[in-house]
């Protein structure tokens, strides 16, 4: 039955054990717990969540970089801790931000040179590399060398890199990590056009950004903590929020809005606030729209003027904010402030 599936795992965990320099004595951190996913044949799979939330050790786990600790994984109906070389002839990954390659080259002679180490023939890699720089739009920067790329430019050659193969199975690590709008979006429209145009094909994509997720996934789990706390379509997950209203409030005042006094409002399930260019958002998720005119009323008397009010459907963030109980950014500051506190 595993055979059946792109990526197989059960009970996967892999814990690391970090000697405290400061202390001398060893302790343990668990980065991935009980991870149970089974992905199909043909989808793009999302893999979301914080940083530190364990999506990078679950990749180098099923890419045969890192052995688990417990459980198992499987990848194109081969075990990784048993089968490592079968399961490399079948997949490729890109990281976001990695510099792969070697500067002194140039962009065509870099992709043909990783078309080797796969056995490509020559004049096949050249035309896979033609048509990939086509594609992500590098084909005038073909004979620049590699490290004179700006940053956008170089995650595209990596991209390629990736591509080139075209692998069964492609594992993309926060592809987009560290690119403007214009070169994330160019990313995106590439993985999706790669998909669509082979319905055999898997990718297994990682990413704290909500909307990537949103916009290119077929199925998502959502990932805190190095455990799969929810695995379904984007449309499903946020489905369980359509029986709350939520409301988005921009509101000005010369002073912070203070959420404690919001919990006295009965049918007040959450209430977020962000500062967002001068003014303060107030995000409420309530148990009926009546519940909304308590809200008014508790902002009005702490001397918030509203500037603008709206009602808006879930987003994964709210589906996020619901299992977690924090933004992505407040737990990825949290995870921040932790480690260089222990540094």
């Amino acid at each position: 039955m595993k055979d059946e599936f792109s990526v197989y795992t059960e009970k996967l965990g892999r814990v690391y054990k970090i000697r405290d320099a400061k202390k001398g004595d060893a302790k343990q951190l668990t980065a991935l717990e009980d991870v149970n996913l089974v992905i199909k044949p043909g989808e793009l799979f999302g893999l979301l969540g914080p940083n530190g939330a364990g999506k990078t050790t679950l990749i180098k786990i099923l890419t045969t970089l890192l052995s688990p600790t417990n459980g198992l994984a499987v990848v194109a109906g081969h075990d990784v801790s048993k089968e490592p070389e079968q399961v490399r002839t079948c997949i490729n990954m890109v990281s976001g931000g990695e510099s792969s390659g070697y500067g002194l080259l140039t962009v065509r002679e870099n992709l043909w040179m990783f078309a080797q180490f796969y056995g490509i023939s020559t004049k096949e890699a050249n035309d896979r590399i033609k048509k990939l720089l086509e594609i992500v739009g590098l084909s005038d920067r073909a004979n620049m060398r590699s490290a004179d790329l700006s940053t956008g430019l170089r995650q595209k050659m990596n991209i390629v890199r990736g591509f080139l193969t075209d692998p069964e199975i492609l594992f993309l690590d926060e592809p987009t990590l560290g690119l403007d709008v214009g070169a994330s979006r160019d990313v995106r429209n590439f993985v999706r056009s790669w998909m669509d145009d082979n319905p055999t094909r898997t990718l297994l994509l990682t990413t704290h950004y909500m909307a990537e997720a949103e916009e290119l996934c077929d199925r998502v789990a959502i990932i805190n903590k190095g455990r799969v706390l929810a695995c379904d379509t984007p449309e499903h997950l946020k489905k369980d929020f359509q029986k709350e209203a939520i409301f988005s409030i921009d509101v000005e005042c010369d002073h912070l809005v203070d959420l404690e006094r919001f919990t006295a409002i009965a049918g007040l399930n959450k209430v977020l606030a962000v500062p967002v260019n001068g003014t303060t958002s107030v995000e409420v998720f309530l148990e009926a729209e009546d519940v909304l005119a308590g809200v008014i009323t508790e902002l009005t008397e702490q001397n918030a003027r509203i500037a603008s009010l709206q009602k808006r459907q879930p987003t994964l963030e709210d589906v996020f904010v619901q299992l977690v109980g924090k933004r992505m950014e407040e737990v990825e500051k949290v995870e921040n402030d932790d480690a260089s506190a222990s540094n």
